[in-house]
């Protein structure tokens, strides 16, 4: 198996540290802490390192961040999609979940052609009616899995035909046919099962590789088409939670972490856990579409 070295890329570690995105138009490198509700933008330096460039503040959590062609930001807050744009506070776009629910927005991400798509998980007890929905243009919300655990990374393959999924409490990756131009999926099969950590984040490579965040492992692992593991990037803290490719060429991965659940003594023995961390691999990683935005006078006030 390669093996690949991870390097501390941010100064500063957050809680829950999450869903590193790569924006290609204004170059720079966007995550969030989840806990806190922040989304973060940063510059990426030929180094690995990531240096801040501005922070903004949302209400409760920010589970995820995507952005447009135009700089418009879909946030995934605690219950809902908001719109963000420049300096604006934010306003809501979609109503996922009531606000009584115990449950929160997870991870997100877009298609290959920018539609919207995000997952829930319980703040309580652990439950089997976590969703996976896609967010269409008017804000509507539309149902694609409804019997999850808690619902993770999400990923398409290069030629966008194959859409890949995780939940994280039962250990499985699930594939299945997708077509970008209607958005229609297929019957969601198992791609990988009974990994030795909790899958989280993904993302995947122009081989057809997918790359995953193991939460407790210390590590990124790279899974081929055939779901072998083809290759390791050994993390310097125990809750790895994304990755994301980055750069001009997509050839940095960048890694997010998180001290959240870690107790007095697990932090002393790894003080840089929260931190971003980079590495730089030899395949280059797939494209992610810039999210499409809303239709024109339908985001909720």
């Amino acid at each position: 198996m390669i093996e690949f070295e991870a390097v501390r890329a941010t100064l500063a570690c957050g809680q829950l540290s999450e869903g590193p995105v790569w924006d290609a138009l204004r170059e720079c490198v966007l995550w969030v802490d989840i806990v806190d509700g922040l989304v973060h933008q940063g510059e990426l330096r030929p180094d690995g390192s990531i240096t801040g460039i501005s922070t903004r503040k949302v209400p409760g959590t920010a589970g995820a961040v995507a952005v447009s062609c135009s700089g418009t930001l879909a946030i995934a807050a605690c219950d809902s999609v908001l719109i963000a744009e420049a300096d604006s506070p934010g306003r809501v776009f979609s109503q996922v979940l009531r606000p009584d629910s115990g449950r929160r927005l997870n991870d997100a991400a877009t298609d290959p052609v920018g539609r919207l798509y995000v997952g829930t998980l319980s703040m309580t007890e652990p439950s089997e009616s976590e969703t996976l929905v896609r967010i269409e243009d008017d804000g509507r919300v539309v149902v694609i899995d409804d019997d999850l655990t808690l619902s993770n990374g999400i990923a398409w393959s290069p030629a966008g035909d194959r859409m890949f999924t995780v939940d994280s409490l039962r250990r499985t990756i699930y594939t299945r046919e997708y077509h970008p131009a209607t958005g229609v999926s297929g019957r969601r099969e198992v791609f990988i099962e009974g990994l030795d950590a909790i899958p989280d984040g993904i993302c995947t490579d122009r081989d057809g590789g997918v790359w995953v965040a193991l939460w407790g492992a210390a590590q990124v692992r790279r899974y081929g088409g055939d779901g072998a593991p083809s290759a390791v990037i050994r993390v310097p803290a125990p809750h790895v939670s994304s990755v994301g490719f980055a750069g001009a060429d997509l050839d940095t991965l960048v890694i997010t972490t998180a001290r959240q659940d870690l107790s007095a003594a697990r932090l002393a023995r790894n003080p840089d856990s929260g931190a971003l961390f980079t590495a730089h691999v030899d395949v280059p990683g797939t494209p992610v579409a810039p999210w499409r935005g809303p239709l024109l006078g339908k985001a909720k006030d």
